[in-house]
């Protein structure tokens, strides 16, 4: 039997409750922990990263398998799940830990996130506030953020309908093709 060869990919999208939603139900991605990764603070505290004052963003880290999903189509998933035109965080979540970007960790993610936020620009026709940097050290979120939108799905529902996120992405992408 051949040996599973999994990889990183670091995403941040605004509410990491949001993004890990996307993703953990992509076949090929066996685990999405939610995060803050960017920052100056090691081990940072949801308050500390809420208060803006870590440099750290709220972001998600996939496992995945690339033989079953590439980072190409996780990156797919990515803009399709976020306001790329928004340098002030995401949806009703404004601060720099809510900004959004893709944190690459190897110089094939990097070509595959700049090829795409190439295409994605030339969809918007003007430039995106999304950056791509290289992944840093990840922190995971204390455990009552992992998995959020399953444990709470009420309130998780009523957040991201509160917060207008899919409102917000139907109107961006909805006359889209695929990057």
């Amino acid at each position: 039997m051949a040996e599973t060869h999994n990889e990183t990919a670091t995403f941040a999208g605004g509410c990491f409750w949001c993004m890990d939603a996307e993703f953990s139900t992509i076949p090929g991605v066996s685990k999405v922990v939610s995060g803050y990764t960017g920052g100056h603070v090691r081990n940072p505290s949801y308050e500390e990263v809420s208060s803006g004052s870590t440099g750290h963003v709220e972001a998600i880290e996939v496992t995945y398998d690339p033989a079953k999903v590439t980072y190409a189509q996780l990156l797919d998933i990515f803009w399709h799940n976020i306001d790329p035109l928004d340098e002030y965080g995401q949806f009703c979540d404004k601060g720099s830990q809510y900004r959004a970007g893709i944190f690459y960790h190897s110089p094939e993610q990097k070509a595959l996130a700049e090829a795409s936020k190439t295409k994605v620009k030339a969809l918007f026709k003007q430039d995106l506030a999304t950056v791509i940097t290289p992944a840093s050290e990840f922190f995971p979120a204390e455990d009552y953020h992992q998995d959020y939108y399953i444990k709470n799905k009420l309130r998780y529902k009523m957040y991201r309908g509160g917060c207008g996120r899919d409102d917000r992405i139907e109107q961006l992408w909805r006359d889209k093709p695929a990057p």
